[in-house]
């Protein structure tokens, strides 16, 4: 179970009203998950999400491959009702509340098993990855993306200078094992994968542009963003109501820096990972 991160609860129903701002933030994993499910030799019959959200990946899924039937499972019932909500009367399209680590389908033997930084966040990853790979057919294929470490990642690197002011205990801190980053380290993911039964991973990196603030007023946008998703989200939350508004106000200095051509962007750095059960 994934008790670290509260996605049954307040993050799951943050991110079901965010939906469209975290779905632009990460649309360029997206591209890439998707791309790498339709390479793979034979078209997928039967494709599980895994911690599917909003249900974007699902549905570029759908798009990218019509014959395929997708499932998506996710824990946070607010965010499998936007995907239900978003997905309308697609029959080939469906989407279950659940623990991956955990979730019993009627009907397991799944051809692709694919995951969107949704793996990150279990408490017990190499039983949760073991019980998935019962999950998938023999040969069945694993593709995920997560995120590199925190130090390949420009939006984390830029906003260092308000975590240093506000919460600087946090910077001393280790990575918890389940959280954002807690796949940073690539021979962590093949222990974890081995020891779950699954072939040797190809990780490969993958650097995007992290859009974090658009529309008619992009820097308030990216604040607004920060002050909801994600760990700025989660510090500011500790913050008074006077410290809270000097931060969202280094927030809003950060963001006009990296203001152009309409958009707030931070380079991202994320690990897409492709694997198979033997």
């Amino acid at each position: 179970m994934t008790t670290g991160y509260d996605w049954r609860g307040d993050i799951g129903e943050v991110w079901a009203e965010e939906w469209s701002r975290t779905d632009r933030s990460l649309a360029p994993v997206n591209q890439a998950l998707v791309a790498e499910a339709a390479a793979g030799a034979g078209a997928p019959g039967r494709i599980l999400d895994i911690g599917c959200g909003a249900g974007a990946t699902s549905l570029a899924l759908a798009d990218a491959l019509p014959e395929a039937r997708i499932t998506g499972v996710d824990l946070s019932e607010a965010l499998v009702a936007v995907a239900r909500q978003r997905a309308g009367e697609r029959d080939r399209l469906r989407f279950e509340l659940g623990d991956a680590a955990s979730w019993s389908p009627a009907e397991a033997g799944f051809d692709l098993i694919v995951s969107r930084h949704g793996v990150m966040f279990f408490d017990d990853p190499v039983g949760a990855f073991t019980h998935i790979g019962t999950l998938a057919r023999p040969g069945g294929r694993l593709v995920f993306s997560c995120f590199r470490a925190r130090g390949d990642n420009e939006w984390v690197r830029a906003m260092r200078p308000v975590v240093e002011r506000f919460a600087p205990e946090t910077l001393t801190a280790p990575d918890p094992p389940a959280g954002p980053f807690a796949f940073a380290d690539p021979k962590r993911i093949e222990s974890i994968l081995h020891e779950a039964g699954f072939a040797p991973p190809l990780v490969a990196p993958l650097d995007f542009e992290f859009t974090v603030g658009a529309g008619d007023n992009p820097v308030a946008d990216a604040v607004g963003y920060f002050r909801r998703v994600g760990p700025m989200a989660a510090m500011l939350k500790t913050l008074d109501e006077t410290t809270r508004a000097a931060a969202s106000d280094m927030l809003a200095s950060i963001a006009a820096e990296h203001e152009q051509n309409g958009r707030v962007a931070f380079g991202a750095a994320a690990w897409i990972v492709t694997s198979h059960r033997p």
